[in-house]
Protein backbone atom coordinates (compact mmCIF):
# COMPACT_ATOMS: atom_id res chain seq x y z
CA UNK A 1 0.00 0.00 0.00
CA UNK A 2 2.71 2.47 0.97
CA UNK A 3 4.66 1.66 -2.18
CA UNK A 4 1.56 2.52 -4.23
CA UNK A 5 1.27 5.88 -2.48
CA UNK A 6 4.94 6.60 -3.22
CA UNK A 7 4.38 5.51 -6.83
CA UNK A 8 1.48 7.98 -7.14
CA UNK A 9 3.72 10.81 -5.99
CA UNK A 10 6.44 9.85 -8.49
CA UNK A 11 3.92 9.62 -11.32
CA UNK A 12 2.61 13.08 -10.43
CA UNK A 13 6.11 14.51 -10.86
CA UNK A 14 6.55 12.70 -14.19
CA UNK A 15 3.19 14.00 -15.46
CA UNK A 16 4.19 17.56 -14.54
CA UNK A 17 7.56 17.30 -16.31
CA UNK A 18 6.06 15.85 -19.51
CA UNK A 19 3.29 18.41 -19.56
CA UNK A 20 5.58 21.39 -19.15
CA UNK A 21 7.82 20.01 -21.90
CA UNK A 22 4.79 19.96 -24.21
CA UNK A 23 3.69 23.41 -23.09
CA UNK A 24 7.20 24.84 -23.46
CA UNK A 25 7.34 23.57 -27.04
CA UNK A 26 4.09 25.35 -27.95
CA UNK A 27 5.19 28.59 -26.27
CA UNK A 28 8.56 28.36 -28.00
CA UNK A 29 6.78 28.15 -31.37
CA UNK A 30 4.80 31.26 -30.46
CA UNK A 31 7.99 33.04 -29.49
CA UNK A 32 9.61 32.15 -32.83
CA UNK A 33 6.51 33.30 -34.68
CA UNK A 34 6.75 36.70 -32.97
CA UNK A 35 10.41 37.02 -33.95
CA UNK A 36 12.05 36.08 -30.65
CA UNK A 37 13.27 38.47 -27.99
CA UNK A 38 9.69 39.32 -27.05
CA UNK A 39 9.72 37.68 -23.63
CA UNK A 40 6.83 35.46 -24.69
CA UNK A 41 8.68 32.24 -23.89
CA UNK A 42 9.62 33.04 -20.29
CA UNK A 43 6.49 35.06 -19.64
CA UNK A 44 4.35 32.26 -21.01
CA UNK A 45 6.04 29.63 -18.85
CA UNK A 46 5.65 31.73 -15.72
CA UNK A 47 2.02 32.41 -16.56
CA UNK A 48 1.35 28.73 -17.21
CA UNK A 49 2.94 27.73 -13.90
CA UNK A 50 0.87 30.34 -12.09
CA UNK A 51 -2.29 29.06 -13.78
CA UNK A 52 -1.54 25.42 -12.90
CA UNK A 53 -0.91 26.29 -9.24
CA UNK A 54 -4.19 28.22 -9.02
CA UNK A 55 -6.10 25.45 -10.78
CA UNK A 56 -4.50 22.80 -8.57
CA UNK A 57 -5.61 24.54 -5.40
CA UNK A 58 -9.06 25.41 -6.75
CA UNK A 59 -9.50 22.22 -8.79
CA UNK A 60 -11.59 20.49 -6.14
CA UNK A 61 -14.07 23.37 -6.06
CA UNK A 62 -14.13 23.43 -9.85
CA UNK A 63 -14.78 19.68 -10.09
CA UNK A 64 -17.67 19.96 -7.65
CA UNK A 65 -19.03 23.08 -9.34
CA UNK A 66 -19.05 21.73 -12.91
CA UNK A 67 -20.95 18.68 -11.67
CA UNK A 68 -23.39 20.95 -9.79
CA UNK A 69 -22.76 19.22 -6.48
CA UNK A 70 -24.13 20.77 -3.29
CA UNK A 71 -22.68 20.28 0.16
CA UNK A 72 -24.75 18.66 2.88
CA UNK A 73 -24.59 18.40 6.65
CA UNK A 74 -25.56 15.48 8.86
CA UNK A 75 -29.15 16.68 9.25
CA UNK A 76 -29.63 16.81 5.46
CA UNK A 77 -28.94 13.11 4.90
CA UNK A 78 -28.13 11.24 8.15
CA UNK A 79 -27.78 7.92 6.29
CA UNK A 80 -25.06 9.11 3.91
CA UNK A 81 -23.28 11.15 6.58
CA UNK A 82 -23.19 8.20 9.00
CA UNK A 83 -21.66 5.85 6.42
CA UNK A 84 -18.95 8.35 5.45
CA UNK A 85 -18.21 9.20 9.08
CA UNK A 86 -17.88 5.56 10.14
CA UNK A 87 -15.58 4.75 7.21
CA UNK A 88 -13.41 7.82 7.90
CA UNK A 89 -12.98 6.68 11.50
CA UNK A 90 -12.14 3.13 10.37
CA UNK A 91 -9.52 4.41 7.90
CA UNK A 92 -8.11 6.93 10.38
CA UNK A 93 -8.93 9.83 8.06
CA UNK A 94 -10.30 13.31 8.80
CA UNK A 95 -14.01 13.59 8.04
CA UNK A 96 -14.26 14.75 4.41
CA UNK A 97 -16.84 17.25 3.22
CA UNK A 98 -19.91 15.48 1.83
CA UNK A 99 -21.72 16.47 -1.37
CA UNK A 100 -24.68 15.24 -3.42
CA UNK A 101 -25.20 15.90 -7.13
CA UNK A 102 -28.68 15.65 -8.56
CA UNK A 103 -28.21 13.03 -11.27
CA UNK A 104 -30.15 9.79 -11.81
CA UNK A 105 -27.04 7.82 -12.80
CA UNK A 106 -25.51 5.75 -9.98
CA UNK A 107 -22.05 7.16 -9.35
CA UNK A 108 -19.71 8.84 -6.87
CA UNK A 109 -16.31 10.51 -6.72
CA UNK A 110 -13.72 11.84 -4.31
CA UNK A 111 -11.71 14.98 -4.84
CA UNK A 112 -9.25 17.25 -3.04
CA UNK A 113 -5.52 17.74 -2.56
CA UNK A 114 -4.91 15.47 0.42
CA UNK A 115 -6.87 13.80 3.24
CA UNK A 116 -7.14 17.11 5.13
CA UNK A 117 -8.70 18.84 2.09
CA UNK A 118 -10.92 16.09 0.72
CA UNK A 119 -14.54 15.86 -0.39
CA UNK A 120 -16.79 12.93 -1.25
CA UNK A 121 -19.70 13.31 -3.65
CA UNK A 122 -22.46 10.86 -4.56
CA UNK A 123 -25.29 11.12 -7.06
CA UNK A 124 -28.93 11.08 -6.05
CA UNK A 125 -29.27 8.04 -8.30
CA UNK A 126 -26.82 5.90 -6.35
CA UNK A 127 -28.52 6.75 -3.07
CA UNK A 128 -31.83 5.49 -4.46
CA UNK A 129 -30.72 2.08 -5.71
CA UNK A 130 -28.02 1.02 -3.24
CA UNK A 131 -28.51 -0.64 0.10
CA UNK A 132 -26.54 0.59 3.10
CA UNK A 133 -24.03 -2.25 2.69
CA UNK A 134 -23.55 -1.47 -1.02
CA UNK A 135 -23.15 2.23 -0.27
CA UNK A 136 -20.52 1.31 2.31
CA UNK A 137 -18.58 -0.60 -0.34
CA UNK A 138 -18.75 2.29 -2.81
CA UNK A 139 -17.81 4.94 -0.27
CA UNK A 140 -14.99 2.80 1.12
CA UNK A 141 -13.65 2.78 -2.46
CA UNK A 142 -13.82 6.58 -2.63
CA UNK A 143 -12.16 7.00 0.76
CA UNK A 144 -9.55 4.57 -0.53
CA UNK A 145 -8.70 7.13 -3.21
CA UNK A 146 -8.25 9.70 -0.44
CA UNK A 147 -6.17 7.36 1.71
CA UNK A 148 -3.94 6.37 -1.22
CA UNK A 149 -3.45 10.01 -2.33
CA UNK A 150 -5.05 9.26 -5.69
CA UNK A 151 -7.01 12.50 -5.33
CA UNK A 152 -3.78 14.49 -5.52
CA UNK A 153 -2.83 12.87 -8.82
CA UNK A 154 -6.38 13.44 -10.07
CA UNK A 155 -6.20 17.14 -9.23
CA UNK A 156 -2.94 17.49 -11.14
CA UNK A 157 -4.60 15.77 -14.09
CA UNK A 158 -7.58 18.11 -13.82
CA UNK A 159 -5.34 21.19 -13.68
CA UNK A 160 -3.28 20.11 -16.68
CA UNK A 161 -6.37 19.22 -18.71
CA UNK A 162 -7.80 22.68 -18.03
CA UNK A 163 -4.71 24.58 -19.14
CA UNK A 164 -4.24 22.45 -22.27
CA UNK A 165 -7.82 23.19 -23.28
CA UNK A 166 -7.29 26.89 -22.53
CA UNK A 167 -4.12 26.95 -24.63
CA UNK A 168 -5.91 25.41 -27.61
CA UNK A 169 -8.73 27.95 -27.28
CA UNK A 170 -6.28 30.89 -27.17
CA UNK A 171 -4.48 29.65 -30.27
CA UNK A 172 -7.73 29.33 -32.21
CA UNK A 173 -8.87 32.82 -31.15
CA UNK A 174 -5.55 34.38 -32.11
CA UNK A 175 -5.86 32.65 -35.46
CA UNK A 176 -9.15 34.27 -36.33
CA UNK A 177 -8.69 37.63 -34.60
CA UNK A 178 -4.97 38.19 -35.20
CA UNK A 179 -5.41 40.94 -37.73
CA UNK A 180 -5.40 41.09 -41.53
CA UNK A 181 -1.93 42.57 -42.11
CA UNK A 182 -0.05 39.34 -41.43
CA UNK A 183 -1.61 36.84 -43.81
CA UNK A 184 1.29 34.38 -43.88
CA UNK A 185 1.63 34.57 -40.12
CA UNK A 186 -2.08 34.06 -39.73
CA UNK A 187 -1.80 30.94 -41.84
CA UNK A 188 0.92 29.72 -39.50
CA UNK A 189 -1.32 30.49 -36.55
CA UNK A 190 -4.15 28.64 -38.25
CA UNK A 191 -1.97 25.54 -38.65
CA UNK A 192 -0.73 25.78 -35.05
CA UNK A 193 -4.28 26.35 -33.83
CA UNK A 194 -5.59 23.32 -35.67
CA UNK A 195 -2.72 21.17 -34.42
CA UNK A 196 -3.26 22.39 -30.85
CA UNK A 197 -7.00 21.81 -31.10
CA UNK A 198 -6.34 18.24 -32.24
CA UNK A 199 -3.62 17.58 -29.67
CA UNK A 200 -5.48 19.08 -26.72
CA UNK A 201 -8.10 16.36 -26.23
CA UNK A 202 -5.54 13.65 -27.00
CA UNK A 203 -3.04 14.99 -24.48
CA UNK A 204 -5.83 15.56 -21.96
CA UNK A 205 -6.94 11.95 -22.38
CA UNK A 206 -3.37 10.69 -21.94
CA UNK A 207 -3.06 12.75 -18.76
CA UNK A 208 -6.26 11.23 -17.46
CA UNK A 209 -4.93 7.80 -18.35
CA UNK A 210 -1.85 8.63 -16.27
CA UNK A 211 -4.31 8.29 -13.39
CA UNK A 212 -3.84 4.58 -13.96
CA UNK A 213 -6.50 1.91 -14.00
CA UNK A 214 -4.44 0.29 -11.29
CA UNK A 215 -5.64 3.06 -8.98
CA UNK A 216 -9.22 1.88 -9.48
CA UNK A 217 -8.20 -1.70 -8.73
CA UNK A 218 -6.23 -0.47 -5.71
CA UNK A 219 -9.23 1.51 -4.41
CA UNK A 220 -11.44 -1.56 -4.88
CA UNK A 221 -8.95 -3.61 -2.88
CA UNK A 222 -8.81 -0.89 -0.22
CA UNK A 223 -12.61 -0.97 0.02
CA UNK A 224 -12.59 -4.74 0.51
CA UNK A 225 -9.88 -4.49 3.18
CA UNK A 226 -11.74 -1.70 4.99
CA UNK A 227 -15.15 -3.38 5.06
CA UNK A 228 -13.74 -6.95 5.26
CA UNK A 229 -16.52 -7.89 2.87
CA UNK A 230 -15.85 -7.53 -0.89
CA UNK A 231 -19.35 -8.81 -1.73
CA UNK A 232 -20.72 -5.36 -0.81
CA UNK A 233 -18.73 -3.70 -3.57
CA UNK A 234 -19.35 -6.57 -6.01
CA UNK A 235 -23.11 -6.19 -5.54
CA UNK A 236 -22.87 -2.41 -6.10
CA UNK A 237 -20.84 -2.87 -9.29
CA UNK A 238 -23.29 -5.48 -10.57
CA UNK A 239 -26.21 -3.10 -10.03
CA UNK A 240 -24.42 -0.35 -11.94
CA UNK A 241 -23.53 -2.82 -14.68
CA UNK A 242 -27.24 -3.58 -15.12
CA UNK A 243 -28.57 -0.02 -14.87
CA UNK A 244 -25.76 1.86 -16.66
CA UNK A 245 -23.66 4.76 -15.40
CA UNK A 246 -23.99 7.46 -18.08
CA UNK A 247 -24.39 10.83 -16.39
CA UNK A 248 -27.00 13.33 -17.47
CA UNK A 249 -24.30 16.02 -17.58
CA UNK A 250 -21.27 14.91 -19.59
CA UNK A 251 -17.93 16.36 -18.49
CA UNK A 252 -14.75 14.79 -19.87
CA UNK A 253 -12.45 16.85 -17.62
CA UNK A 254 -13.76 15.19 -14.45
CA UNK A 255 -14.72 11.76 -15.84
CA UNK A 256 -11.62 10.09 -14.39
CA UNK A 257 -12.65 11.08 -10.87
CA UNK A 258 -15.82 8.98 -10.81
CA UNK A 259 -16.44 5.53 -9.34
CA UNK A 260 -17.42 4.23 -12.79
CA UNK A 261 -17.17 5.85 -16.23
CA UNK A 262 -19.92 8.52 -16.51
CA UNK A 263 -19.44 9.11 -20.25
CA UNK A 264 -21.28 7.68 -23.22
CA UNK A 265 -19.54 5.00 -25.27
CA UNK A 266 -15.99 3.68 -25.06
CA UNK A 267 -13.22 2.65 -27.42
CA UNK A 268 -13.34 -0.82 -28.93
CA UNK A 269 -9.99 -1.75 -27.41
CA UNK A 270 -10.64 0.17 -24.14
CA UNK A 271 -7.28 1.85 -24.85
CA UNK A 272 -8.60 5.33 -24.06
CA UNK A 273 -11.12 4.40 -21.38
CA UNK A 274 -10.63 6.22 -18.08
CA UNK A 275 -11.79 3.19 -16.09
CA UNK A 276 -11.18 -0.56 -16.28
CA UNK A 277 -14.22 -2.62 -17.37
CA UNK A 278 -16.68 -3.29 -14.55
CA UNK A 279 -16.54 -7.02 -15.30
CA UNK A 280 -12.78 -7.03 -14.69
CA UNK A 281 -13.20 -5.21 -11.38
CA UNK A 282 -15.84 -7.70 -10.26
CA UNK A 283 -13.60 -10.60 -11.26
CA UNK A 284 -10.69 -9.28 -9.20
CA UNK A 285 -12.90 -8.74 -6.18
CA UNK A 286 -14.31 -12.24 -6.51
CA UNK A 287 -10.77 -13.60 -6.65
CA UNK A 288 -9.97 -11.68 -3.47
CA UNK A 289 -12.93 -13.30 -1.77
CA UNK A 290 -11.88 -16.74 -3.00
CA UNK A 291 -8.37 -16.35 -1.58
CA UNK A 292 -9.53 -14.82 1.67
Amino acid sequence: MYSDIASNKRKTAIIMVLFFAFLALIIWLFDKYLGGGTGVFYGGLIGALFYVVITYYSGSKMALAVNQAHEIQKSDNPRLWRIVENLAITDGLPMPRVFIMNDPSPNAFATGRDPKHASVCVTSGILEIMSDDEMQGVLAHELGHIKNYDIRVSMVAFALTAIISLLADIMIRLTWFGGEDRDESNQLFLILGIVAAILAPIVATLIQLAVSRQREYLADATSALTTRYPDELISALQKIQRTGSVARRQNTATAHLFFVNPLKGHSITHLFDTHPPIADRIKRLQDMGTHA
